[in-house]
C-alpha cells in the first residue's frame, strides 16, 4: 500500500483563495469561493507530501457537522486519522482529503461532492435520517496545519443522534449537548474550536 505522502490531493492555490478574498475564521458564502476555485486549470492533484509543508497551496478538505436539535457530534482523533498534528485533539468535523481516485481525477465541484459522499460512506454509517447542506468555509492561517488547507464546512442535520464510526481513527465517538461542546472548546482543534464559535451561524445557513 502505497505512503499518505504519495497519495494526490486536491489543491488550489493560497493566491487564488486570497483574490476572492482573504479571511481568517469562517466564511459563509462557501459557493462563491468553491465555483470559482474548482475548476480545472485552477484546482490540481498534487503529491500529498509535497502540499504538507507548502503554503503556497491550499488542500481541500470537506468538513461535515453532524447537529440534531440539542446536540453535537464528536470524536477523538485516532493515531490512524491522517494528520497527525491533530492526533488527540477532539473534533467536530467528518471528513478528509480528496484523493484523485476518489474524484476520478476530476478537479471540478460535482467531482469533489462525489469525494465527499465517498469518504463520508467509509467514515461513519448514519442511522436516522437527515439533511447535508454546504454552509461555509474556515480558513486558518494561525497554525501550520491551517495555513495549507481550506475546509468547507458541510452541516448534517440529522433527525436523532445516531451515527456509528467505522474507523478506528475516530475515537470515544459520541453525541454531546452543544452547550457541554462549548465548555471543552480547549480541548477541540482550531477548526472545531471556530465551528463552535459559529455553530448558530452555521444552523442557521443550513435552513
Amino acid at each position: 500500500m502505497a505512503s499518505k505522502d504519495e497519495e494526490r490531493v486536491l489543491c488550489v492555490p493560497t493566491q487564488a483563495v486570497d483574490a476572492i478574498g482573504h479571511f481568517q475564521g469562517f466564511k459563509p458564502e462557501a459557493s462563491a469561493y468553491l465555483d470559482a476555485l474548482l475548476k480545472p486549470g485552477l484546482a490540481r492533484f498534487v503529491r500529498r507530501g509535497d502540499c504538507e509543508t507548502d503554503p503556497s497551496l491550499k488542500q481541500i478538505i470537506p468538513y461535515v457537522i453532524f447537529l440534531t436539535s440539542s446536540e453535537v457530534f464528536v470524536y477523538t482523533r485516532g493515531k490512524t486519522q491522517g494528520e497527525s498534528r491533530l492526533h488527540a485533539l477532539r473534533s467536530l468535523g467528518v471528513g478528509g482529503h480528496v484523493a484523485e481516485e476518489d474524484a476520478a481525477g476530476g478537479c471540478t465541484r460535482e467531482a469533489y461532492e462525489l469525494a465527499l459522499k465517498r469518504e463520508l460512506d467509509e467514515e461513519v454509517r448514519v442511522g436516522a435520517p437527515g439533511t447535508m447542506r454546504t454552509v461555509g468555509l474556515i480558513n486558518d492561517d494561525s497554525t501550520p496545519v491551517g495555513q495549507v488547507h481550506l475546509g468547507v464546512v458541510h452541516l448534517f442535520t440529522i433527525d436523532a443522534p445516531i451515527v456509528e464510526p467505522l474507523e478506528d481513527g475516530l475515537a470515544e465517538a459520541a453525541f454531546m449537548p452543544i452547550g457541554s461542546a462549548h465548555d471543552l472548546a480547549a480541548e477541540f482543534e482550531t477548526w472545531s474550536r471556530i465551528c463552535l464559535e459559529n455553530l448558530a451561524e452555521l444552523d442557521r445557513n443550513s435552513r
